[in-house]
């Protein structure tokens, strides 16, 4: 008979808050991945053997606080658990993303919404009407034009910029509306998920789609480690497309 998994999402929290640690500095001292904290604790994902060790080994807790079962069905658990040892951090299922911003003219959010449905998440869009692809949900995505609906129990926020370079004609009516509605403000961040991660692929219109306040939040932007990882994505690209005019065997 298949072994019941152990999932202990509500005992999680109960312990992180008796710790006094965000989810950031929890995940950072059980060696996972905050998404990957966020999922277990909205019980998501199973609890991982990493998570077991660290508990013991990191804080010196008694993992039997992980169940509230009998001690035979708490041994089945901690078993399943010890054998997960999967790489947490490539798993975003259960993760909701909301996507806002200039939808239309970003190729950020095509991409990103195909490759964060391939790794499981789910997919929110939102823009004004006009800014919205026609069809768009055909791809996947759950379309939204009220940001405050759209970012309700949202696990990461990712922004877009208004790309007025591409645009021809009147597509807002001023970026002091455009903030008012569809503008990342710390209050606005409220209605997403407890410790909801921020991104923003660059550059920023601080004060128009994003308030520098949110931008810069040690504890929830990952704003500066996506665009260096950008960085380090194009540079693996650009490395392997041009291996064959440069005489060094790969790839392409």
């Amino acid at each position: 008979m298949a072994t019941q998994k152990l999932y202990a999402g509500a005992k999680l929290r109960e312990i992180r808050t008796r710790l006094e640690l965000t989810q950031k500095s929890f995940a950072e001292k059980l060696g996972v991945s905050l998404p990957y904290l966020n999922q277990m604790e909205n019980n998501h994902r199973p609890v991982s053997a990493r998570v077991v060790l660290g508990l013991a080994q990191e804080f010196g807790l008694d993992v039997t606080e992980l169940s509230t079962g009998d001690s035979e069905r708490l041994v089945a658990d901690m078993r399943e658990a010890l054998a997960d040892r999967g790489e947490p951090s490539e798993d975003f299922t259960g993760l909701t993303v909301t996507i806002c911003g200039d939808i239309l003219h970003s190729r950020v959010a095509r991409s990103n919404l195909l490759c964060l449905q391939a790794l499981g998440a789910s997919v929110r869009l939102c823009a004004p009407p006009a800014l919205m692809p026609q069809g768009i949900e055909m791809m996947g995505a759950d379309v939204f034009h009220d940001f405050d609906r759209a970012l309700e129990g949202a696990d990461v926020v990712m922004m877009l910029r208004l790309q007025t370079e591409r645009m021809s004609g009147q597509f807002i009516p001023s970026a002091r509306e455009y903030h008012h509605l569809y503008g990342l403000t710390k209050k606005r961040l409220d209605n997403a998920a407890p410790e909801a991660l921020v991104m923003h692929p660059g550059p920023m219109n601080r004060g128009v789609e994003i308030d520098s306040d949110v931008a810069d939040m040690l504890d929830r932007s990952i704003i500066t480690r996506q665009v260096e990882m950008g960085v380090a994505i194009r540079m693996a690209c650009l490395d392997v497309l041009t291996r064959r005019a440069r005489g060094v065997e790969g790839w392409a």
